[in-house]
């Protein structure tokens, strides 16, 4: 066999996983190669996820925002929105992320290989593209190769122009006058936020009796009272057929209560979730172990193979870039001879709409689930100056708290910021704080912060900002 690369470390995958993992590799002085499918490296993450939908979302919570002004009479400006710059800006952004990964790698001396990767054997991977087949032996290998979006089996495996995946949707060539979203998860509701606010007419159709199931139902409310407005939302419903003709698209949704209903879009958006990329690895042709379609590690990221590892999205749910990216450094670490392991408390989940959405922890749903005794300490942001000056005085803050020992173990947030704001309950979290811990860590006034600090008294009988419960005190 002739060997045309050989190396400390592979990494499989450029993503947020991948180039933390490559990066942190070399820092630690083994030599790294990192192999990407695609011609740009960042992964779907940065080219067409995380970064371009957030840049996006950005902008239409300005364009939520100036229409607020407007409202107060505060401006007059009625220019209209140019599709073409905007995605112009967009991809600016890409370019410029991706500019900054190659210059770190090259600093960091890391040889990126284009192509896609294949196992020959436990040792060995064959790297395919246009111009050459490379097979490279490792002494040690990182998957991170993250993953591809479900197919509906409602449509045939054949191009529909107006039938788009998230990263169709985020490639924003046409503004459509009506759009679905199939699937009220994360990536089908941010979708449809950047649509709505762009001028589409969006409906949302979720196969669950609510959106973001796996959220407190209270929070879920909350968050849809905001969201309503914008998009129309249908719940307890199917797809269960599409058909495309000319610049239609014809669905056949399905309920227990309307039965089957007849509705054409201009674009339909599937969002139903997303699968592990492994099968295009040729992981038959190793002993590595699966378990329900993700590959099987242990605390330390290793699959059953010692010196073969894997993290993001292959390994299992969440999947989530700052997952892979925590794990990554873990991994390269262990492969460094450091006795460290991926056991985190607590993993914080953004839903970057208009409103924000986030969580970390225990739901009052999986404490039950748990068998833990808890008890729920809620302040809505009516309670809050800042919030009532920054018009979000819709939303909450909820705190979940394990009443013997007094320790937070979840909380939910919806409203502006709050992808930020969960920060504070992640590292709460994470340090095993107590409600006294929280209260006494001094909150700047006015912020929406605050409220954190303010569902603590509440949950201690301590507030001052509402009413006390008369148990509490």
């Amino acid at each position: 066999m002739n060997f045309k690369h050989k190396t400390n470390v592979i990494v499989i995958g450029s993503g947020p996983g991948g180039y933390s993992a490559a990066f942190r590799c070399a820092d630690l002085n083994l030599n790294t190669i990192l192999i990407e499918q695609y011609n740009n490296i960042g992964g779907v993450c940065l080219n067409v996820g995380c970064v371009p939908s957030k840049a996006l979302l950005h902008l239409v919570k300005l364009i939520s925002e100036i229409k607020t002004i407007k409202s107060y009479g505060l401006l007059y400006n009625n220019e209209e929105l140019n599709i073409n710059i905007i995605r112009s800006w967009k991809d600016k952004i890409i370019i410029k992320a991706n500019g900054s990964l190659y210059m770190l790698a090259k600093a960091r001396n890391i040889k990126v290989i284009n192509g896609y990767s294949y196992f020959v054997n436990n040792k060995h991977i064959q790297v395919n593209n246009n111009k050459s087949i490379s097979v490279v032996r490792f002494e040690t290998i990182i998957i991170a190769a993250g993953s591809k979006h479900i197919q509906l089996p409602t449509i045939k495996p054949i191009c529909y122009k107006n039938i788009w995946t998230s990263s169709d949707a985020l490639s924003l060539t046409i503004i459509p006058k009506t759009s679905l979203a199939i699937g009220g998860g994360i990536i089908g509701l941010e979708l449809a936020t950047i649509y709505a606010y762009l001028g589409s007419v969006v409906t949302i159709i979720e196969s669950f009796n609510q959106l973001l199931p796996a959220v407190d139902k209270d929070i879920v409310n909350a968050f849809i009272q905001e969201v309503n407005p914008k998009a129309n939302i249908i719940l307890t419903t199917k797809t269960i057929a599409i058909k495309s003709r000319r610049y239609k698209t014809y669905t056949k949704l399905y309920n227990k209560d309307i039965y089957t209903v007849l509705k054409s879009y201009d674009i339909i958006i599937t969002a139903v979730g997303r699968l592990p990329n492994i099968n295009i690895l040729s992981l038959e042709k190793t002993n590595v172990k699966t378990i329900k379609g993700y590959i099987n590690v242990n605390k330390q990221l290793r699959t059953n193979i010692s010196y073969i590892y894997g993290i993001g999205d292959v390994i299992g749910i969440p999947m989530l870039a700052h997952k892979a990216s925590n794990e990554a450094h873990i991994v390269a670490d262990v492969i460094a001879g450091k006795r460290v392991y991926f056991e985190p408390k607590a993993i914080p989940t953004i839903i970057y709409t208009n409103p924000e959405l986030a969580l970390v922890g225990y739901t009052e749903r999986k404490a039950i689930e748990h068998n833990i005794s808890y008890e729920v300490s809620i302040v809505p942001w009516l309670a809050s100056s800042k919030a009532i000056i920054s018009n979000t005085s819709y939303g909450i803050t909820k705190l979940i708290f394990d009443i013997k020992t007094n320790k937070i173990i979840g909380g939910l947030i919806v409203g502006s910021e709050a992808g930020e704001l969960i920060g504070e309950l992640s590292l709460a979290i994470e340090m095993s704080c107590d409600a006294e811990d929280i209260i006494l860590s001094i909150h700047a006034h006015p912020t929406l912060y605050e409220t954190i600090a303010i569902a603590s008294q509440l949950y201690t009988g301590t507030v001052t900002d509402l009413l006390n419960n008369p148990k509490k005190h």
